[in-house]
């Protein structure tokens, strides 16, 4: 078991910060905006993103201090993650908070942060900032993502042990 890595070892409580940042698979989802059906609950995705997320990278542009720009942006901690449930099902500390494994895109298995986004899970490419954009727009801007399970995502070719592929679109 000692062997076995940190996010199986641990609880989301027991890690370190780094091990805790870590956890983010840089997917960008968890940083659009969402609306909530009042009647069902259901949560429905948007292409609007927040105006701090870099759309290229799909991480904050101002991360250290997006609470002085975004004062209800969400800030994932253990109990917030077994909480929300608007993560979306690939991310990771969800999936660790549900005892699942990660994704073999997941860059602490893939061991490159751009295989998030080959694999198409992230939002890279298809969002717009929510700048200029009334709540009554939202509406007009639903987007479609991977649902409750969204699989393997696409798999790079076989390649061999240790190299890394570039996926095509």
């Amino acid at each position: 078991m000692s062997n076995s890595p940190f996010w199986k070892r641990k609880t989301l409580e027991e890690m370190s910060p780094a091990e805790w940042e870590s956890l983010c698979d840089g997917c960008g989802r968890c940083c659009l905006n969402k609306l909530e059906d009042w009647d069902t609950g259901e949560i429905i995705w948007t292409d609007l993103a927040c105006k701090l997320l870099d759309g290229q990278s799909c991480r904050c542009s101002d991360y250290e201090d997006r609470h002085a720009t975004i004062p209800d942006c969400v800030s994932l901690d253990p109990p917030t993650v077994r909480t929300i449930g608007w993560l979306p099902p690939t991310c990771g500390y969800r999936l660790v908070a549900e005892r699942r494994d990660l994704y073999w895109w997941h860059h602490l298995l893939s061991g490159d942060p751009d295989t998030v986004h080959q694999a198409g899970i992230s939002a890279r490419g298809r969002t717009i900032s929510e700048e200029g954009f009334e709540l009554e727009d939202y509406e007009d801007h639903l987007a479609s993502w991977p649902g409750d399970d969204p699989g393997e995502g696409i798999r790079p070719p076989a390649v061999g042990i240790g190299r890394k592929a570039k996926i095509g679109k």
